[in-house]
């Protein structure tokens, strides 16, 4: 078993086999994609959206059950909307915009790395970094943490190589405009932080190094028009079509929210600390190692050091300033620290002596499998004990599916359900429309009322007060009609417990009415559709 370890560790630390460790990294990313039903609420809402660009045919206007859905940039709708058109609606294809993202910041670390420090190291830091537990979970959870996170660290290591090539006096505006144009998806990725946050780092370095000098020609006027012209046109259309659009995506989603300490997931300052300890087991103890007298102070590394210091630091003191955490925010602080503790490592390597090199080298070895483990128990932990997708039940549902069959949904949205059903008809949602606390809590409601403000005469079609329901389901021409809530839900509406119900999972249950018992229903007796929505305009 050391033997194997051993030549396990060889195999990394071959800097002819750089490529072939790169490639190894990014199959591992894609290995367990598509093994778990979608989480809820995030990856159902994300992927429901881009199922509902993917089904309605319009790509422009994000959309949850048809309602403009403003609290993020198109990027991660679109990469998912087409993944789905090319690979199938599946979890896998489902999942494979943050399998990008992943990808994207393991690449560009090796690359840089490899330009800048050596090739060892550089294969050495992508092998710690897609085996960091909390990486490799990112890569497999369809949100847009992930995503951002792959163009945020594209951004940085594009800067950060035209820093050092116009320092040196080599050609850089190739790799500056790929910069700007990764900083400008990152804006289209998730909004603002796609461009402050590696502007912020990359700034900082300039100034920790005394480039002064340099700064204008990072800024010049073609690159900031390149970088206008790819991240620009979409946000101008959404607010020529959208009144209000620029208020409610800019000053709430990115100012109010940042700096209110009213909105959920309220964390404490230090919070981010822990996480990333954890996160990065079973790598992360090296990281007392970055204390060593020396570490900071070795001209051949010390630029390379100094930037992922930098670039650490800033994305942890950013995101731990707000109150509202999330642990997917702090993914762009993973690669800088894979470099780190794959620096510290090699360094430990290199000093021992050669009785001791097979014993430090299977350490290396068995850390890479003890790692490789720990993300497949996680994966694999989540998807067994998560008990939020309606996956499940939609399989005994969908052989009786048609896509133009009505969903109705009631006192509960559920995300993912128009994805794993195919349905193309915009889901009714049945709930208290009228409460006023709708606004102060940050959940389903919350989100299909602001979308509903963007879209009232939609918004009168989808969203419904309990007492429209059955007047709706009267007035319905004809089609098959699907009813989705708890199974106590039957007492408040007597047309359900009058009902069989089609199929449960003991909690939930779903209702089916066809033409022929819908018009049997006692409620249908001279009834007329509601308007739904009261006060939407």
């Amino acid at each position: 078993m050391k033997r194997f370890f051993s030549s396990l560790a060889e195999g990394l630390l071959e800097p002819r086999r750089g490529g072939l460790v790169l490639f190894l990294c990014l199959a591992w990313l894609t290995l367990l994609a598509g093994i778990r039903p979608l989480m809820l609420p995030d990856e159902g809402r994300y992927v429901g959206v881009a199922w509902g660009m993917l089904s309605s045919g319009d790509w422009l206007v994000p959309t949850l059950d048809g309602l403009p859905f403003f609290h993020k940039p198109p990027l991660f709708y679109w990469l998912t909307g087409l993944a789905l058109q090319v690979f199938g609606s599946n979890d896998w294809a489902a999942r494979l915009a943050s399998v990008i993202g992943a990808a994207l910041a393991t690449g560009a670390l090796y690359l840089f790395v490899s330009r800048h420090g050596d090739k060892r190291l550089a294969g050495v830091s992508a092998v710690v970094l897609v085996s960091q537990p909390m990486f490799f979970a990112g890569a497999q959870y369809a949100n847009l943490d992930m995503l951002v996170a792959g163009m945020i660290s594209a951004t940085i290591v594009c800067g950060a190589s035209a820093i050092l090539r116009l320092d040196r006096g080599l050609p850089y505006r190739t790799v500056l405009a790929a910069a700007y144009v990764f900083a400008a998806l990152g804006v289209l990725a998730k909004g603002l932080i796609g461009f402050v946050l590696p502007g912020a780092v990359l700034l900082a370095w300039l100034l920790l190094g005394k480039r002064y000098r340099l700064i204008p020609a990072l800024l010049s006027l073609p690159m900031l028009l390149l970088f206008v012209a790819v991240a620009a046109p979409w946000f101008l259309w959404m607010q020529k079509s959208y009144s209000g659009f620029w208020d409610y995506f800019f000053v709430y989603h990115h100012f109010q929210r940042f700096a209110h300490s009213g909105f959920s997931n309220a964390r404490p300052f230090w919070f981010y600390l822990p996480v990333v300890l954890l996160g990065a087991l079973p790598w992360s103890p090296w990281i007392v190692r970055l204390g060593a007298p020396k570490f900071l102070v070795d001209p051949p590394r010390c630029e390379m050091r100094s930037l992922m210091i930098v670039w650490l630091l800033a994305i942890l003191v950013f995101f731990s300033w707000p109150n509202s955490k999330l642990i997917g925010y702090i993914f762009p602080a993973l690669p800088p620290l894979a470099y780190l503790l794959a620096d510290a490592i090699l360094t430990w390597l290199q000093k021992r002596q050669d009785a001791q090199r097979a014993d430090a080298s299977g350490y290396l070895g068995g850390s890479v499998l003890l790692a490789g483990s720990l993300c497949v128990a996680f994966v694999a932990l989540v998807g067994q004990f998560d008990p939020t997708s309606t996956r499940a039940l939609s399989r005994q549902v969908a052989p009786l599916f048609s896509a133009d069959d009505q969903l109705v949904m009631i006192d509960e949205y559920e995300y993912d359900l128009p994805f794993y059903l195919r349905a193309r008809k915009n889901s009714w949602v049945v709930s208290d429309w009228q409460d006023a606390d709708i606004p102060l809590r940050d959940n389903w409601r919350k989100e299909l009322f602001d979308a509903g403000r963007f879209a009232p005469i939609k918004a009168q079609e989808v969203l419904l007060l309990a007492g429209e329901l059955a007047p709706r389901l009267c007035a319905l021409g004809s089609g098959t009609v699907w009813i989705w809530g708890k199974t106590a839900q039957a007492a408040r509406y007597p047309f359900l417990s009058q009902q069989t119900v089609a199929f449960s999972d003991g909690k939930k249950a779903v209702w089916r009415f066809d033409d022929a018992q819908r018009r049997r229903l006692a409620e249908c007796a001279a009834r007329s559709p509601a308007p739904g929505f009261p006060g939407a305009g």
